[in-house]
């Protein structure tokens, strides 16, 4: 069995609330779903997910949670292993709960806004680091 390797990683903390929703699989992907700073959209033959800024939700569309958004300093090579879980390893062993979401650089960690402050100091004691060092966002979670 090979050990994991556990990578130090820098990331950010995107400025924001964002909403995760899910809509049938069938549905066209709304124009609200498209803007902001970051946004995922998924389609499968089960739903189509969506991520986006809290703001760009309608009225009628319901996220039951509100989510930080935290993105790590990429771009990171396809064979370089282990990277996103070495950034939720830490989260999972504290019952932090995520939302995930990769794209061609890199990857995003969404985390329910109630756990910010915990989620924060379990990735900054496993070695991960707040970049920049943003004193600003710490005083929003406290």
């Amino acid at each position: 069995m090979t050990a994991v390797r556990r990578h130090r990683l820098r990331f950010r903390w995107l400025t924001g609330r964002y909403a995760i929703v899910r809509l049938n699989s069938d549905a066209p992907v709304p124009d609200w779903a498209t803007k902001g700073e970051f946004t995922s959209i998924t389609r499968t033959a089960d739903e189509l997910s969506i991520v986006c800024p809290t703001e760009n939700l309608p009225a009628d569309i319901h996220s039951s949670h509100r989510w930080i958004c935290l993105k790590l300093e990429g771009p990171f090579p396809f064979e370089l292993t282990g990277v996103l879980l070495s950034f939720i390893q830490p989260l999972s062993d504290d019952g932090v709960p995520i939302f995930a979401s990769s794209t061609y650089d890199t990857d995003y960690v969404l985390i329910q806004e109630e756990f910010a402050a915990h989620a924060l100091d379990a990735l900054q004691k496993a070695g991960h680091e707040l970049w920049p060092h943003d004193e600003h966002l710490r005083k929003l979670i406290e």
